[in-house]
């Protein structure tokens, strides 16, 4: 199977600003939303807040940018699901690591640290304890208006997944500095979140935490399976994904084990037709974005075949794409890299085909 690329345009820019990590989703009337963190300084600090945009046109033309979340905190990694019953969830993580400000000075100048510590130092160490950790949040109106934040237990870039029990999971990185791989559910539309299993990894990787930022999806037999971002502190140039994969719901998984798409980190949906599409981001030259296709429930990946979508960024600081599917064989993926040289990053649409 082949890839058709049509085009390839921003949907969104901030100027002056910085946006990434982004989800789209579509509703059932066929409205696409898509989130993403911006009203960024850069890739880190305190001031990020999560927005969403909207397209009535299959991804030709969008809204502008509205904010759903901005705490006190630095609002990160946003993901999107709409249900089979209509209510939209996002996903996020509010960082706080910003506050060892010694691992940035070598990224930012000494005015801009100085200011995040006046920062840091004005919110206060309770305000951080309330709101350091991961949420989900509900709309029921098509993302009109929000419920109030509930905690999520895992966190990752893209959110949870629906199955097919009406049930939805949410596998993700648990407490932030334990390597917690864990697996949680919620039987009541995303009111509230509950811990199910945990996803092993080999022995030789248990003093590491290098597994993160994974997605799932469930397949046509009812097999569960989880990409996660794998970046070896020995071998950073090894940065193929691994997979693990559930036949009970998310409650057992089985180790986790190597892939042959080298990048991070992934989307997962199911096409029409049942087979299953990894999007990813490529840190390494040359710079993009691209995707791999499974014909066989996640079995194997057809990496011979690896689609590439872009290949022309100026630079690393890049990713997260998610992809939707428009009609059969008929794609829109969003990501986040630098449009042109001198400029921030923005969110970019790529519409694309299967052939």
């Amino acid at each position: 199977m082949t890839a058709t690329i049509h085009w390839s345009k921003p949907i969104c820019k901030e100027p002056d600003d910085y946006l990434g990590w982004g989800t789209i989703a579509r509703k059932a009337d066929g409205e696409l939303l898509a989130v993403f963190s911006g009203r960024r300084e850069s890739h880190w600090c305190p001031y990020g807040v999560n927005e969403i945009i909207r397209s009535t046109d299959d991804g030709q033309t969008w809204s502008d940018p509205e904010i759903i979340n901005n705490t006190p905190l630095d609002d990160r990694d946003t993901g999107l699901l709409v249900t089979s019953s209509g209510v939209v969830i996002m996903s996020w993580f509010t960082g706080a690591g910003w506050q060892d400000l010694e691992r940035y000075r070598d990224r930012t100048d000494d005015r801009t640290i100085s200011a995040w510590e006046r920062h840091y130092k004005k919110i206060g160490q309770e305000t951080i304890n309330r709101w350091d950790g991961s949420w989900t949040r509900r709309s029921t109106d098509g993302g009109a208006s929000w419920e109030p934040a509930v905690p999520s237990i895992a966190s990752s870039p893209h959110g949870p997944i629906e199955l097919r029990d009406g049930s939805l999971l949410y596998v993700g990185t648990g407490k932030p500095g334990r390597g917690e791989r864990v697996a949680v559910r919620s039987t009541d539309d995303g009111q509230s979140w509950q811990t199910i299993g945990s996803i092993p990894v080999p022995d030789e990787h248990k003093e590491q935490m290098p597994f993160s930022e994974p997605h799932a999806v469930e397949t046509d037999d009812g097999r569960i399976v989880s990409l996660w971002r794998h970046i070896p502190r020995d071998r950073p140039d090894a940065a193929f994904m691994q997979q693990s994969e559930s036949d009970d719901g998310g409650r057992t998984w089985t180790v986790a084990h190597p892939t042959p798409m080298w990048g991070y980190p992934p989307h997962l949906i199911k096409l029409h037709n049942g087979s299953i599409l990894a999007s990813y981001g490529i840190r390494r030259s040359p710079f993009g974005q691209r995707a791999c296709l499974s014909h066989d429930g996640g079995r194997t990946w057809d990496i011979d075949n690896e689609i590439i979508l872009r290949d022309d960024a100026p630079n690393g600081d890049l990713g997260y794409p998610s992809t939707v599917e428009l009609a059969p064989g008929e794609l829109l993926s969003i990501y986040y890299q630098v449009d042109q040289i001198g400029e921030k990053t923005c969110f970019i649409a790529t519409r694309w085909s299967l052939n």
